[in-house]
């Protein structure tokens, strides 16, 4: 009850006068007497219209619920103390459904206090629990605990250092504050302990993992690393890509096991990244393991390795649901002897019967689209768990990675490959339809390819389909056949059919990929020059930044075209303003997380590390900074929290969430 904070206050401190009451008066105070009351209007416009009189003018009072309630309550000439909302009707002022109380003439009428109010719900208030019903059981609460039943909870040197106030204050202040400084300090508190508290239990569990995970030493750079980077790289690393290796290869030296994630926006050069690592595993006898979420993302990984590594001598395998059984007994036979140093492949690689001789290293492609038990399968293929690499491609805006990914490491590819032509990005109402398919025409008639996407409308299956084929059918229309030829996919058709019209979009049999959004992730086609995504204002910022991602990935200039009607709300609005002037990832995830704001981020995180009731990442982000520091200078002084003033610390993040089994985190 405590932490079911009252969202805004009352100031009760101010009495108005009536002729004071002005349109710029937002909420008033008022101290008269009811003269008259009486209902009028019919049916749904019948009303309680009451007079309300101070020494100084009149005020109208309305209700337009609980009409018979109110008039058993009303007395006329009574003294009483009216608060409410403010509004003029022909010049008078009035207060709708104002909250009243009759007082005692003789006792001075002013209430010292700023009063809080609560959120509620329908259920609740049917029981008797709205907002002011909540508040007495508060105050009555506040009636029965003591300072020993709120201990502190952070250590002396932290409340001194961040000037906070005691927590046994914070929770009064918060609730019924003296004044508007104390309620301040009372919210700058408790926010400040939400994130030092969740980023500490990050900390902790990093530096516990480090500390108590074995991991295997790759610390041999030998002759598949050299040769490949020296002789086939097939092109000079950025600044990003070699500052990451970097990072990599200290994780994979400090004989503990690597836990990293590793963010890139898409086209900045992961894979180039992933090959070099496997090729260091190989250096030190082991093999490796790269997990796409789909099949056609699995492929296209084998079919940019393979080439590059065959170059080396390296064998690589590919494993989906597809394989058939000859080749899988093939792979398995290797893989199990050690012939085979890379298998690439979907889930089907965490099966039972996929036994490595000695893997070392799992990369994990897209890892929110894998649960966490199916990443753990990986960890039992090996007697020392492998050293763990995931890779995304989604924007995380920093603060949310610092906060919700705070217990891996972290490195960032922010620079992309010379030579890559940034997509042009523009934004066409419907009415320049004719002009945006002659452009896609001229562009496939230089021989180019073109993805056309509909928005997916998850509360209607229906209507999202009956879209989606009237698109179809409209750009048949526009690009007739046999001249340009279509690849169709979306949700409801066999997983078989969806394969085969990608891979003939993937393989030029089709120039244009009218699509909903699952090609979202992993569709790599560096011949397609055009990306059309018709009703984009429906789409997220970092949805719409990801299908454009799908464009640009040749040497030709491309071209993102954002349609819309012309009826635009603000945020929509907002969201294409931003795409057309910027193609950067993580800018644009910082102001879709601006705009959006954090969401379920344990949905994200599958933890329950993120308890936040009163701080947001976004507003609060001075003071996540503050608390991040505080919280990683705590942790690298005093891991084990065994220090005399961090004992009451250690006891309450053992009250909260239990002693931490150090040994089940992967």
């Amino acid at each position: 009850m405590l932490q079911h904070y009252p969202y805004r206050h009352i100031d009760r401190t101010r009495l108005h006068a009536i002729r004071q009451l002005d349109p710029a008066t937002e909420f008033a105070q008022v101290s008269g007497q009811v003269i008259s009351f009486e209902v009028v209007g019919q049916k749904s416009g019948r009303r309680l219209v009451a007079q309300l009189r101070d020494n100084t003018g009149q005020l109208e009072l309305t209700w337009f619920q609980g009409l018979n309630w109110v008039q058993k309550m009303l007395h006329v000439g009574r003294p009483c103390l009216v608060y409410g909302r403010i509004s003029f009707f022909n010049g008078r002022p009035q207060m709708v459904h104002p909250e009243l109380e009759w007082i005692d003439p003789n006792q001075p009428v002013i209430r010292n206090f700023l009063e809080p109010i609560y959120s509620t719900t329908e259920k609740l208030k049917a029981k008797g629990l709205g907002g002011k019903a909540i508040g007495k059981l508060t105050r009555q609460l506040f009636a029965q605990i003591r300072e020993k039943d709120l201990p502190e909870n952070l250590p002396a040197s932290i409340l001194q250092q961040q000037e906070l106030i005691t927590r046994w204050s914070a929770f009064q202040q918060i609730h019924f504050p003296t004044d508007a400084s104390h309620f301040e300090a009372a919210v700058h508190r408790i926010k400040f302990e939400e994130l030092f508290l969740a980023q500490l239990r990050m900390n902790l569990l990093r530096i516990q993992r480090h500390q108590h995970s074995k991991g295997v030493v790759f610390d041999r750079v030998g002759d598949a690393f050299n040769t490949f980077y020296n002789q086939h790289l097939p092109f000079e690393l950025t600044g990003a890509q070699k500052r990451v290796i970097k990072e990599i290869r200290t994780d994979l030296g400090s004989g503990r096991q690597m836990n990293r994630l590793l963010q890139g926006d898409v086209g900045s050069g992961k894979t180039m990244v992933a090959v070099l690592i496997m090729l260091l595993a190989i250096d030190n006898g082991y093999q490796s393991c790269l997990m796409a979420p789909t099949e056609i993302l699995s492929r296209q990984h084998y079919d940019t390795i393979q080439p590059l590594l065959e170059k080396v001598g390296v064998r690589v395998g590919l494993l989906t649901g597809s394989t058939k059984a000859a080749a899988r007994k093939k792979i398995l036979a290797e893989l199990l002897s050690g012939e085979l140093s890379i298998l690439i492949g979907t889930h089907a690689l965490i099966e039972e019967a996929v036994q490595f001789q000695r893997l070392g290293l799992a990369i994990i492609d897209e890892q929110h689209r894998f649960g966490v038990a199916q990443r753990a399968q990986l960890q039992k293929k090996a007697a020392i768990p492998p050293h763990v690499l995931v890779m995304t491609a989604t924007p995380i805006p920093r603060t949310l990675a610092m906060t919700a990914y705070g217990d891996l490491d972290y490195s960032v590819i922010d620079e992309m490959p010379p030579g890559r032509k940034p997509v042009k990005t523009v934004h066409r109402y419907e009415n320049r339809r004719i002009q945006v398919m002659e452009f896609v025409r001229c562009e496939i008639d230089k021989g180019r390819q073109v993805y056309i996407i509909f928005p997916l409308i998850e509360e209607s299956a229906k209507l999202d389909y009956e879209n989606l084929m009237k698109g179809y059918e409209q750009v048949k229309s526009w690009l007739p056949e046999p001249r340009y030829w279509i690849s169709m996919v979306h949700g409801k058709q066999p997983a078989d059919v969806k394969e085969t019209n990608m891979r003939r979009f993937v393989e030029g049999d089709t120039q244009i990929m009218v699509s909903t959004t699952v090609i979202e992730v992993g569709v790599n086609v560096p011949n397609a020059s055009v990306m059309v995504i018709e009703s984009s204002e429906k789409f997220g910022l970092s949805q719409l930044h990801q299908l454009r991602g799908r464009v640009g990935r040749g040497a030709e200039q491309s071209y993102c075209i954002l349609m819309t009607g012309s009826a635009l709300g603000a945020d929509a609005r907002e969201r294409l303003a931003i795409m057309t002037a910027t193609n950067n990832g993580f800018e644009i995830a910082e102001k879709d997380l601006a705009l959006r704001g954090p969401g379920d981020i344990e949905g994200t995180r599958q933890s329950g590390a993120l308890n936040l009731k009163l701080a947001s990442l976004i507003q609060d982000r001075d003071l996540l900074l503050l608390a991040q520091s505080a919280a990683q200078q705590l942790a690298e002084q005093d891991s084990e929290l065994t220090a005399p003033e961090n004992q009451s610390l250690r006891q309450y993040l053992q009250q909260r969430v239990g002693p931490i089994r150090w040994s089940r985190i992967a």
